[in-house]
């Protein structure tokens, strides 16, 4: 019994060691980027989109639908009259995240500054978290919790996912077929001659 044992032990750890080994450092990162973009990335754009009217040449000027997105009690004590919000800080606020919106998304995809551009898309989901669910007084439903079983609560469940799909480039780097991967290769070929 113990040289079954002993034999399934090794085979486990021939094939799964070899997979590692197989994948290190450059699978884990372009999955993570891949399944980003295949799920998250035009979430994203079509939400920042909403806060530009659906217009790349309002890049500058937010509509009143981005303020009462992301400044929604604020936007209501004022009657939805954008002109009543000072600018610095909370037209700043809303201007810095709907270009995150449009970049950050971006540069976790084509994998350019990736690590850092993972962090703020994590940052950026928590505060979206904040936002609905103090600024928009999202339900217990759509909240959800950990553990609950419920796997429909749209911003426990999913939002943790995110992140967690986020920590991998955040953690492990971007992988290969990244800017990352190939500025870093053209710097150390450069150092190599110098």
């Amino acid at each position: 019994m113990g040289a079954l044992i002993g034999f399934f032990t090794r085979l486990y750890t021939l094939v799964f060691g070899g997979l590692e080994r197989l994948t290190n450092g450059w699978f884990l990162g372009l999955a993570a980027r891949f399944i980003f973009a295949a799920v998250l990335l035009q979430f994203f754009w079509n939400s920042a989109l909403t806060k530009i009217g659906g217009n790349i040449m309002n890049i500058f000027t937010p509509t009143a639908g981005a303020y009462a997105q992301m400044l929604p009690k604020m936007m209501e004590q004022v009657s939805y009259d954008t002109s009543q919000i000072a600018f610095f800080p909370y037209g700043l606020m809303v201007l810095l995240g709907t270009w995150g919106e449009f970049i950050l998304p971006a540069m976790v995809v084509i994998g350019l500054f990736t690590r850092f551009a993972s962090l703020g898309m994590i940052v950026f989901i928590m505060v979206m978290t904040y936002v609905d669910i103090y600024g928009h007084g999202a339900d217990a439903k759509t909240i959800g919790a950990l553990f609950d079983g419920e796997p429909y609560a749209i911003i426990a469940d999913d939002r943790l996912l995110w992140i967690f799909l986020l920590l991998v480039p955040t953690l492990k780097g971007p992988g290969v077929f990244s800017l990352d991967w190939l500025l870093g290769r053209y710097y150390r070929r450069r150092e190599m001659y110098y």
